[in-house]
């Protein structure tokens, strides 16, 4: 990395200019800014509005076709994320995901993806037509979480299917557990098959020794990575890093302009030139005293009888390579409360909103914004809700996160068949047509194309009466859900397909 380099922020040097310049906009957007929006501008400030302009102004550039300032901004980042190319994205992470699968594989292809994968992933197998190649991940009983997956299973899963496109991996799960990412990536290049990454909460990686390694530190081909969520820059910013051989990026950069906005957010943008800058220049300094924070909380917590926070003591396990620190999954279980009800208490008894909450762990995430004073806030809160609450000795939760979904029909097969509605409770032998997942964390218990087991039911059934409520279906309440109305003809079809492919 060329330190001296990143002290440059191009795009939002050119902002700035933009505005002191005292420029006439007789251009979208219409509040002309902030003017035409006076009561919104009187509380977000007026810098930002004035910064809120459209695309391909003079001097400005164009996300689409980086040719300016944008595209220096995007090489800096390249720079600072290890990779050969980097895209802004202001779609989030989720339409970088997009881009990745629709940049490898097309319809009818094969890639081989963990099950525990965000909704995003099935997005971009109903849009690029692929087949997912569901690997298991290993299950954590007692955290009632999906882990990593092994390296073995990668390899088990290329040579069962030697045609795949791609191998998708997490770095990390939403809790911070990480696969051995460099294995992964040996093995998938020993079958020339490119490795492309969910970094969605991994940005920060490669920024400090004590962090697991990042895709592009691990070699693998594409990540996307959320730089909102633990860089510092906006919500909804987050970047697209390329490298090595095996992916052409121009083909990224063409599938990314079919998932992105041509009205791209300058101020997202402009987030991620300084969150850049700030990372690469500061970011040791920065993750070493939000790691500190959070390994001081996580010891506290450790201490309260009935508290359980997962750290590095996983590493080294069948199901976790590296532990990401900054990451506090707290398990309440042996409180008798659901996460749940945990979470609910911290919002309206403390004023503490944790990321997620399920249905024995709340997460609460550490980033460079925290401070001594919030850690410890939610410590005490924590000890004081430990006292207060606690129900022992009562199993509360009997249900297990379901397991081994059979893929019958594609997703893109199963979002554009003839479905049907049938009662939830109804469902079991059915053929999905839609997600059902608690949001956050996104990872579907069941997803369109496979068949509702009684399991997948149940846990619904025990999510919803702990209070979660339950996205992806129609249904807003969840009770119904969307089948495929043929199932007989679909499953012949299914049989036919297994018997051509074994």
């Amino acid at each position: 990395m060329r330190i001296e380099e990143q002290q440059e922020t191009p795009l939002f040097t050119a902002l700035k200019k933009y505005v002191e310049d005292r420029t006439i906009s007789f251009h979208v957007p219409g509040h002309k800014g902030g003017k035409g929006i006076p009561e919104f501008r009187e509380f977000v400030g007026e810098n930002i509005l004035a910064i809120d302009v459209t695309a391909g102004l003079l001097g400005l550039d164009n996300v689409c076709n980086p040719l300016g300032v944008i595209k220096r901004a995007e090489e800096l980042a390249a720079d600072a994320f290890g990779a050969d190319h980097a895209h802004f994205l202001v779609n989030g992470t989720t339409s970088g995901i997009q881009a990745m699968i629709l940049s490898v594989a097309g319809p009818g292809d094969e890639i081989i993806i963990p099950r525990n994968a965000h909704r995003s992933v099935v997005g971009g197998l109903i849009l690029s037509g692929a087949r997912p190649v569901y690997i298991k991940p290993v299950i954590d009983d007692y955290m009632g979480i999906a882990m990593g997956i092994t390296p073995e299973s990668v390899r088990r899963a290329l040579v069962e299917h030697p045609n795949a496109k791609a191998v998708f991996v997490i770095n990390p799960t939403y809790y911070g557990v990480a696969s051995n990412l460099k294995e992964i990536v040996e093995i998938a290049h020993s079958f020339d098959k490119p490795v492309i990454v969910d970094e969605a909460h991994g940005a920060h990686f490669g920024f400090h020794p004590q962090l697991p390694l990042s895709a592009m530190e691990a070699g693998a081909d594409m990540s996307a990575a959320s730089v909102h969520k633990l860089v510092g820059s906006m919500t909804q910013s987050s970047i697209l890093l390329v490298k090595g051989n095996l992916v052409d990026d121009k083909k990224v950069k063409a599938a990314m302009n079919l998932t992105q906005t041509t009205s791209p957010s300058y101020p997202l943008m402009a987030s991620l030139d300084v969150a850049r800058k700030q990372i690469a220049l500061k970011g040791r300094e920065m993750l070493d005293r939000t790691i500190k924070l959070c390994e001081e909380a996580r010891r506290e917590l450790n201490a309260v009888d009935g508290i359980y926070v997962m750290g590095r003591e996983v590493e080294g396990t069948e199901g976790c390579h590296a532990y990401d620190p900054t990451k506090l999954a707290i398990n309440v279980r042996e409180l008798g409360l659901s996460g749940f009800e945990v979470e609910r208490i911290l919002r309206y008894e403390y004023h503490i909103q944790v990321e997620l909450s399920d249905l024995y762990n709340v997460l609460a995430v550490g980033a460079i914004g925290d401070s001594e004073e919030s850690m410890s806030a939610l410590v005490e809160a924590i000890k004081e809700i430990a006292q207060k609450y606690a129900r022992k000795n009562v199993i509360k939760i009997a249900a297990s996160l379901p397991e081994n979904q059979e893929l019958v029909v594609s997703p893109r097969f199963a979002f554009y068949s003839e479905k049907k509605v049938v009662h939830l409770e109804d469902s079991e032998g059915e053929i999905s047509a839609e997600m059902l997942m608690a949001y956050p964390p996104g990872i579907p218990i069941i997803c369109p194309g496979e068949r509702i087991t009684r399991e997948v039911i149940e846990y619904a059934k025990a999510l919803k009466a702990e209070g979660c409520h339950l996205q992806g279906t129609e249904d807003p309440e969840a009770n119904f859900i969307k089948v495929l109305a043929d199932r007989e003809s679909v499953e012949m079809e299914y049989y036919r397909h297994a018997e051509q492919v074994g």
